[in-house]
């Protein structure tokens, strides 16, 4: 069986979605996301945002991203707005999710959710945030991605996993250097379900809100 892996590094996963970067060149194979990570945002990131819009019209972009919000690094929080919301623009235009990045900006996503009238389904990756926060963000199209955190039993991300719906979950290896069965085993054994059983309710997950499906 293959498992979905949200988020990945890895060039060319056998069933991930690999984080593309303007600078980068497409993969020759597998699936990959497309965006403007706050982190190397440039005053002029317009024109890499151009790319971007370039890039998800290739069939095996799956979703934008990561974009989003970080007070820790970065540039002013203005100009991670502008680039964010302009993503998240792109991503409802073409009915695809958007990858969030989030370190310390949950309030800027939740003025975010609550001023836009057009929202993309939004997909936090990495998520290891109290689990009340993550309350708040059911009355919005947010799920979650799961990764290493889940390896330690009494993380934030451990948590929130055994109490978040079903179809919000989705699981991720990110930059761990992992294999991503390795977390659907830790989830499995925490939600108590089959890691079969798991993956086939990722991958419905991600059919049900992406019009880039998955076989």
């Amino acid at each position: 069986m293959k498992f979905l892996d949200l988020h990945t590094h890895q060039i060319e996963p056998e069933n991930g979605i690999f984080s593309l970067t303007p600078e980068f060149e497409i993969p020759g194979s597998g699936y990959f996301s497309a965006g403007l990570h706050p982190w190397f945002l440039k005053e002029d990131w317009r024109e890499s945002f151009g790319r971007i819009k370039e890039i998800a019209s290739n069939p095996r972009c799956l979703a934008i991203g990561e974009s989003g919000f970080d007070r820790l690094k970065g540039p002013e929080i203005f100009t991670q707005k502008e680039a964010f919301h302009a993503q998240a623009e792109l991503a409802f235009d073409l009915n695809m999710p958007l990858i969030l990045h989030c370190v310390k900006g949950h309030n800027l996503l939740i003025e975010f959710l609550k001023s836009s009238k057009n929202l993309p389904h939004i997909i936090w990756h990495g998520f290891n945030q109290n689990p009340k926060l993550a309350i708040q963000l059911l009355d919005f199209p947010v799920s979650f991605s799961f990764g290493k955190a889940l390896l330690i039993p009494d993380s934030n991300a451990a948590h929130w996993l055994k109490s978040c719906p079903l179809d919000r979950i989705f699981l991720e290896t990110d930059d761990s250097g992992l294999e991503i069965y390795s977390i659907y085993q830790a989830a499995s054994l925490l939600l108590q379900l089959s890691v079969e059983d798991l993956g086939n309710q990722v991958r419905a997950n991600w059919n049900r809100i992406s019009n880039r499906k998955i076989a």
